[in-house]
């Protein structure tokens, strides 16, 4: 007589997973109308926030001319001299210390210049001083 002898069953019966999966899924689609959603009670301020201020823009020219923008006064160049840059500033500052000036330099104005209008502003100790840039089509 030959013996057989029986293999190990490889397979996994998943029919019960199924089950359990199908009464939690069941469960959940009953429960979830019934739950209120939480509600958030934001504290009131008591005065307006102050709109942002347009920043003070310097534009150096190609020829080296310097010019000033005052978007929140007027949308006019004012044709201006280095040594009359940083008064200019200040005077437009009075009112917000912490007013962005922006330095807009044309495409064709030596990096030098620039730097040296930049230079200018901080000596004066103005905080805010950036580079204006348009961005890529």
């Amino acid at each position: 007589m030959s013996v057989r002898r029986r293999r190990a069953m490889s397979e996994i019966n998943v029919v019960p997973y199924i089950d359990v999966m199908l009464v939690l899924l069941i469960i959940f689609m009953v429960a979830a109308p019934l739950i209120n959603p939480g509600q958030i009670d934001l504290p009131q301020v008591g005065a307006k926030l102050d709109p942002a201020v347009a920043p003070l823009e310097v534009r150096v020219r190609e020829n080296g001319e310097l010019s000033v923008v005052d978007r929140a006064r007027s949308p006019d160049e004012l044709l201006v001299k280095r040594g009359d840059l940083l008064a200019i500033v200040r005077r437009a500052q009075e009112g917000a210390a912490d007013r962005a000036v922006v330095i807009a330099g044309d495409r064709n104005v030596r990096y030098e210049e620039v730097l040296r209008v930049m230079d200018i502003l901080q000596r004066g100790q103005v905080k805010r001083v950036g580079l204006l840039a348009r961005p890529a089509p």
